[in-house]
């Protein structure tokens, strides 16, 4: 039931008048919600209902989160692994390409750097770190 009705009159420049109305609840119901016999508002039952389902939700992507974790952990592992094994399986004359793009033919191995070749011609050498080597090239076939 509606005890008031709010009208609001605009009016536009080209002399057109424009009126909205609006209804309001009746002032003694505001906000308020319904009382039940214990004394607790209609409000409170059902903030105290949905408390339960929101447990319930956490309980149900508990399992999720921790395996997208476990499975980003073992991802993390093996990616890892192979990228040792291609730093160890560098030798002298395999030709590889750098972090920064930078291709040429390794020259000296040592425990924590590498010497590559970059230019024949000017025999110009680059040190790099041996973690700067990101993939061994294929040897190109040269065709006779």
């Amino acid at each position: 039931m509606i005890d008031s009705i709010n009208f609001v009159s605009l009016s536009s420049p080209h002399g057109s008048l424009l009126t909205l109305g609006q209804a309001t609840p009746p002032l003694g119901r505001q906000g308020t919600g319904t009382t039940s016999a214990e004394g607790a508002t209609g409000g409170d039952t059902e903030a105290a209902g949905g408390e339960g389902g929101s447990s319930l939700l956490m309980f149900m992507f508990l399992p999720l989160i921790l395996v997208m974790i476990l499975f980003s952990v073992f991802g993390q592992r093996k990616e890892r692994k192979k990228r040792e094994a291609l730093i160890s399986s560098v030798k002298k004359h395999d030709r590889v390409r750098t972090i920064g793009g930078v291709i040429g033919a390794v020259v000296e191995i040592k425990p924590d750097t590498i010497l590559l070749k970059v230019d024949e011609s000017s025999n110009t050498r680059m040190t790099f770190a041996r973690d700067a080597v990101q993939q061994v090239l294929e040897p190109e076939e040269e065709s006779s």
